[in-house]
């Protein structure tokens, strides 16, 4: 089993990467792919925990925003660590998120809502990426709502007047930045309706110029026909097509390997990395 799109406590998931890989091991998961926000934090603890049944894949998810302002997570995968342009990408995003919280956090207030930046400070583990993730939690925490997933859903959608963007790549400038870092681009749930706007399948010739490698097709964000459009989009521009939990812990209800990603699709997309960089023991 093959899951490239799963999160630590480093950004906004709720298992230490340690943890996590011991829970992939028990899942019987074969290839595991550690994705945090804009964050490579996890990756040591990570790899101090594989094993011989399993093999690890180190990468980030980066927030972007096209020019038109339609929010893009790009799965960067086996790019190198040390790449000081990649770094300080994923930098300059986490950078700008406390603002963004800070703006958010007095669009509530301003309508009564019980919450602080410091409760959003206490729900976020200590070194993670602060995110609406843990704005949820704070919420939770609060009694303003029961679930992180009734918060997203009530308050804290791209739709929602506490939203606030913040400043990010866009789509075209993570992907160069990640291959030029000698990794591989796969574009994250991009047909995810219910998370918001979305990209239109016109948009993915920009980024297959760009250099693109994939598209995650298979996740539960997205509907048999989304799923099915993308796969023809995929085919049609021989992209790679994968299948990823987008695991968070008890923050979602995604759960581990709950869509894979096939032998073969995999073996194409690790190929196009500059060197071989999945990390065995």
């Amino acid at each position: 089993m093959i899951d490239l799109h799963t999160h630590t406590i480093c950004s906004d998931g709720t298992d230490a990467p340690f943890a996590l890989v011991k829970k992939a091991l028990a899942a019987g998961i074969t290839t595991l792919a550690i994705t945090d926000h804009d964050s490579t934090a996890g990756w040591e603890e990570a790899v101090s925990a594989i094993q011989p049944q399993i093999e690890l894949v180190l990468g980030a998810e980066i927030s972007c925003l096209t020019t038109d302002g339609i929010s893009v997570h790009m799965l960067g995968l086996l790019f190198d660590g040390k790449n000081s342009e990649m770094q300080q990408m994923l930098s300059d995003s986490r950078d700008t998120r406390v603002p963004r919280m800070r703006k958010m956090v007095e669009l509530m207030s301003a309508d009564g809502i019980n919450i602080s930046l410091d409760d959003v400070y206490r729900a976020t583990p200590e070194g993670a990426t602060v995110g609406r993730p843990h704005l949820a939690d704070a919420l939770v925490a609060n009694g303003v709502v029961a679930t992180r997933d009734e918060a997203f859903l009530d308050l804290l959608n791209n739709e929602s007047k506490y939203y606030v963007t913040h400043a990010a790549p866009t789509p075209v400038d993570a992907i160069e930045v990640i291959r030029k870092a000698g990794g591989v681009a796969v574009i994250a749930h991009p047909f995810a309706s219910r998370r918001g706007q979305i990209i239109t399948a016109s948009t993915f010739t920009d980024l297959v110029a760009a250099g693109l490698n994939g598209i995650e097709v298979h996740h539960r964000d997205q509907s048999a026909d989304e799923q099915s459009t993308l796969t023809a989009i995929a085919q049609e521009l021989n992209l790679v097509i994968t299948g990823s939990s987008d695991y968070h812990g008890t923050g979602k209800l995604n759960g581990l390997a709950e869509n894979t990603t096939h032998q073969a699709q995999w073996e194409q997309l690790e190929s196009l990395a500059d060197a071989r960089r999945v990390v065995k023991k």
